[in-house]
């Protein structure tokens, strides 16, 4: 069998892997450990394999492996701070929009794609972002309170931190 070297980085660490040319990066991403990628639809429709690749949702089963060449990878994996959730993830137990977990880290990454780009998103880009993702058990209303309400938590916090900042002058 044919192999090639992937140079890349997942979740802020510098990474070399063997890979067959043909293979998927879901399939990859999944053999190296990265259990948070989940293989759905295989079609692209589901985003249960979703990640963020150079800071954009994409789904793994749509890419080749090769295709990751020197490119950033963040998988749900990545999304916490050590043990600490990401303000995100909490806000996702605080509305319940976490049950079975199946579509969870794809959500997880298309909100926090879009909350890194537009700091305070309406419903309608909240929904847009969420829309290539399906999911059985939440029924859509609670991913999406809690991505605007991340978006709230995030404001409050830059508002706190940029008034302690005016005060420790």
């Amino acid at each position: 069998m044919k192999t090639m070297e992937l140079h890349l980085t997942v979740n802020g660490k510098s990474l070399n892997w063997s890979i067959s040319p043909g293979e998927l990066l879901l399939d990859v991403l999944r053999r190296q450990g990265y259990f948070g990628v989940k293989r759905g639809c295989e079609k692209g429709e589901c985003g249960a394999c979703a990640i963020l690749l150079d800071g954009k949702p994409i789904n793994s089963c749509l890419m080749f492996a090769a295709q990751a060449e020197g490119r950033q990878i963040l998988t749900i994996e990545g999304v916490a701070d050590g043990g600490k959730l990401d303000p995100l993830q909490e806000a996702f137990l605080d509305h319940g929009a976490v049950q079975c977990g199946f579509c969870t880290g794809g959500m997880v990454l298309s909100a926090k794609a879009l909350l890194d780009r537009r700091s305070d998103p309406s419903e309608e880009e909240v929904r847009e972002a969420l829309a290539g993702h399906l999911c059985r058990c939440t029924g859509y209303r609670k991913p999406v309170d809690a991505v605007l309400a991340a978006a709230s938590r995030r404001k409050n916090r830059a508002r706190r931190m940029k008034v302690a900042g005016e005060v420790a002058r």
